[in-house]
């Protein structure tokens, strides 16, 4: 049974409407479906303003869809009510894109770590510290800076943090939202590094959203493919790379730096005048979906 579920989800935003002017709607997410097994690392891959980040946020109604369903170990996570979604957030957390502005600079450390269990009134204050210092050193940080303020860490550091934060209310599903796209490429290593180990250690599931086709390679077991708002793509990662289907997916995948200068490339660029939004995803392989 698949721990998350999604199922025709949209979300449409208001734009161009003023004081005496009606605006027009945006659709972001565009009846978008997809489940993730328990324990699965799923990746959403697509350009800025593909809809992927706002997906990833509909899941956790950090942004209220338009219509559609997502189901959390069978339960609407829509229909939940306040109290309900509340208590549902210990399992389902998000690490943010940006470590530089996702946590608050004028909190240290320990404060930022702890903020979730305060808000849920989780332990006393020595288990909390106890807790806050447990998670600094499963995201390989050292308990020692707890006091410090986020500016006095390195990007990476911050992501760290940022990681122990969603830990704390010991989640089983976490929203990664391009989670290392900030940080050097030596950096990002590290990080994946660290989330595929916590994974293993905590039985973890991950939505991985990004935008490089060569991190999500490596860690993602199934992949969707985003374009301006839909998925045009589905599968495994393998046959993903290995016989794409859909044209801007061929064109993502060509747009991938080799590290052999000398080895031959073409290029594809991808033309949205040929986007046929009416086709919907058929069943191209076992598992493998495209919008062909």
């Amino acid at each position: 049974m698949a721990l998350v579920e999604v199922e025709h989800l949209v979300k449409q935003f208001v734009s161009g409407g003023g004081l005496l002017r009606r605006g027009h709607a945006v659709t972001a997410v565009d009846r978008v479906s997809f489940a993730i097994a328990a324990g699965e690392t799923f990746g959403l891959v697509g350009e800025s303003g593909s809809g992927k980040t706002t997906t990833g946020r509909c899941l956790l109604r950090l942004v209220e869809p338009t219509s559609g369903t997502v189901r959390f170990r069978g339960e609407d996570v829509l229909q939940f009510s306040t109290q309900r979604l509340r208590e549902a957030r210990r399992d389902m957390q998000i690490v943010f894109q940006d470590p530089y502005s996702s946590l608050n600079p004028r909190m240290r450390a320990r404060a930022i770590v702890e903020e979730p269990l305060v808000i849920h009134k989780i332990g006393s204050t020595s288990e909390r510290r106890a807790r806050v210092a447990e998670l600094f050193s499963l995201v390989g940080l050292d308990a020692a800076h707890l006091e410090r303020y986020p500016h006095q860490f390195s990007g990476g550091q911050r992501q760290r943090i940022g990681l122990a934060r969603a830990l704390a209310l010991n989640p089983s599903f976490l929203v990664l939202d391009e989670p290392v796209s900030a940080l050097d490429l030596s950096i990002q290593a590290q990080v994946v590094n660290l989330l595929a180990d916590l994974q293993q250690r905590l039985n973890l599931t991950y939505l991985f959203i990004a935008h490089d086709l060569r991190l999500v390679e490596h860690i993602c077991s199934r992949l969707a493919v985003m374009y301006r708002g839909r998925i045009v793509e589905m599968g495994p990662t393998p046959a993903l790379f290995s016989q794409p289907q859909h044209p801007y997916t061929r064109a993502l995948l060509s747009a991938i730096p080799v590290t052999d200068p000398d080895q031959p490339r073409q290029r594809i660029v991808f033309d949205p005048a040929t986007l046929d939004r009416a086709v919907a995803l058929r069943e191209v392989a076992s598992g493998h979906f495209a919008a062909v």
